[in-house]
Order: C-alpha cells, then structure tokens, then sequence
C-alpha cells in the first residue's frame, strides 16, 4: 500500500513539474501576445480592439493551467496570495504556490506513515511540511519590507534636495525612481509611471501602500496628502517626516535588542521539547512510542502540543511592542 501511495505522489510531482516548466517556457510567447495586442489597439479606433486594450490590466493569471486558473479567479484567497507573492518579489503565480504547497504535504505525510505507520502523526508532518513554501514567501516578503524601510529615509531626504532644489514632486520621486536601490527605486518608478499614466497622486499613493504595507509608508503618503490640500512647505514636512522614520527605526531596534532574550528564550522552550522528543525517539523508541500508541499518551502528546502553542504565543505577545 505504502509503494501505491509513493509511486502516486512520484506521479503526482512529476506532472506538477512538467507543467511548471511548460508554463515557464510560455511567458516570452505571452509577452510577445500582449505586444502585438497593444500595438494593434493603439493603431486602430475600432471599439472592439479599444475595449481589449482596457481589459488586459484586469486579466490577472493565477496559474498557467487554464482550469487551475480558471478555479482560482473564483477563490479571495487567490489575490491575496497573488499580493503576498508580489510584496515578497518572487515571480510565482497563486497556483505555484498552493502546488508546492500540495506536494510538500504529500511529501510529508508519505514519509512519515512509511515510517511510523500512523496516520496523526503524518498528517501532522505533512501540514507542517506543507506550510514550509508559504513561510518561505513570508519570509522573502518580511526581509524585502525590512530593506525598503531602511532606504526610506534616506529616499525621503533625496526628495527633500530635489524639492528645494525647485523639482516639482513627481519629479522628485523619479529622482528616488532613479538614483534609490531596489526594493524603495522599484516602488518608487511604478508609483511615478502610475502618475505619468495618467492617475491621482492620491490613488498612486494608495497603490503604494497596498504594495508596500508599512506605517512608514503611511506616514508619508499621510504627510504629501495633507500638504497638497493644505498648502505649506512640502519640504520641510518631508525633512520631518524623514526625521519622525529614522526616530521610530532606532527606537524599534532598541527594542529588538532589549527583547533579543526574550525572543530566543521563547525559542527554545519552543523547540526544545521536539529536539528533545526526537532524540529520545531514536535512543528508545519502544520508549516514546508509548505517546502515539497508548491512548493515554495520545492525549498527553495532544495536551504538550497545545500547552506548546499557547505558551509560544503568550511569549511571542509579551516580547513584540508595537513602535
């Protein structure tokens, strides 16, 4: 039974992959598609070509496999998993994702049953193997914010030269646009090509929060905002709003460090008992397999589980402030 289940899964990922790779292979063909469909609606009036044109930005695939997509155009979880993969800068679509996600599962529950030979204990491996592609995203995803909020201020201040410098603001940001590293010069063009095209700062701004969701951010948009209705010295809001971000940075690192104990504390009581466990499970395993085979251990394995969440997020709600 254990050699069927394998052999479906080797089938299963090998059929992912080659459709993986076939939808790779298409995206030169796809851009070059979109081209010709631009040139051909810009060189035309008829309505038909007009209304093809307005309908490509509104196209979003989630998946190369039409059906695949064609499911998930029809899910909310998609656009936030589609969002959540454009924050974190990986060019994978929603439907790469939950496959990879699917196949780790899979992976996790195969191996352990052929293992163990019990089934809580593999779908257990294979929910938290199966969610290791989507804390990778969140992880990409925390390490780009973290560096767009460390070039912010120093963007900020690049705005504030240009600007008594006697630029105009979206001149300013196409100076940010231009001389800032990736991730702060990415965000920066696409909400200077946004404005060139034709939309509101106020929309280009809201845009930029949706990409970017950072207090900084807000504060920024917040303070250029205010300004244009308001009237003032735009400059000199920026030079204080640049100030305002690099005082809450220092201040959110102080308290990193103040908390550094507390964090690694927490993850060690974390983790300590499954290293523990497992290195117990390879000396004795008559011993520990006493938990998942007795009924009274079973539930003393589902009690320890639970008592290790909740302490997990009592010490992770202790240790982060909010600044």
């Amino acid at each position: 039974m254990v050699w069927i289940v394998g052999l479906i899964f080797l089938g299963v990922f090998a059929v992912v992959a080659l459709l993986a790779m076939a939808g790779g292979s298409g995206d030169f063909q796809k851009a070059k598609q979109v081209h010709a469909t631009l040139d051909s609606a810009l060189a035309t009036d008829s309505p038909e070509e007009r209304s093809q044109l307005g309908s490509l930005r509104k196209n979003e695939q989630f998946s190369s496999i039409p059906w695949i997509n064609s499911k998930l155009l029809h899910l909310q979880l998609a656009p936030r998993l589609q969002a959540l993969l454009s924050q974190a800068d990986l060019h994978w679509s929603a439907g790469t994702l939950l496959s990879s996600c699917s196949v780790c599962f899979l992976f996790g529950v195969i191996a352990v049953y052929w293992r163990l030979g019990l089934f809580f204990p593999a779908m257990g491996a294979g929910v938290l193997l199966g969610a290791a592609p989507l804390g990778w995203v969140f992880h990409k995803r925390t390490k780009r914010l973290n560096r767009f909020q460390e070039g912010l201020p120093e963007a900020l201040d690049l705005m504030v030269s240009a600007l008594r410098a006697g630029h105009s603001l979206i001149a300013a940001m196409g100076s940010v646009a231009r001389e800032c590293a990736d991730p702060v010069g990415c965000e920066f063009k696409t909400c200077f090509e946004e404005q060139n095209f034709g939309l509101a700062m106020k929309i280009a701004l809201d845009n930029l929060i949706n990409r970017v969701p950072l207090q900084d951010v807000r504060i920024f948009a917040t303070a250029v905002m205010i300004q244009r209705e308001s009237g003032g010295n735009l400059a000199e809001v920026l030079d204080k709003t640049s100030h305002i971000i690099r005082e809450r940075f220092r201040l959110k690192r102080q308290v990193g460090v103040h908390t550094a104990q507390g964090r690694m504390t927490g993850w060690v009581l974390m983790f300590l008992p499954v290293f523990l466990g497992v290195a117990l499970y390879f000396v004795n395993p008559e011993l520990m397999g006493t938990l998942w085979t007795d009924p009274t251990g079973r539930k003393m394995l589902w009690a320890a589980l639970g008592l290790l969440v909740i302490g997990g997020y009592i010490i992770h709600s202790i240790v982060n402030m909010d600044v």
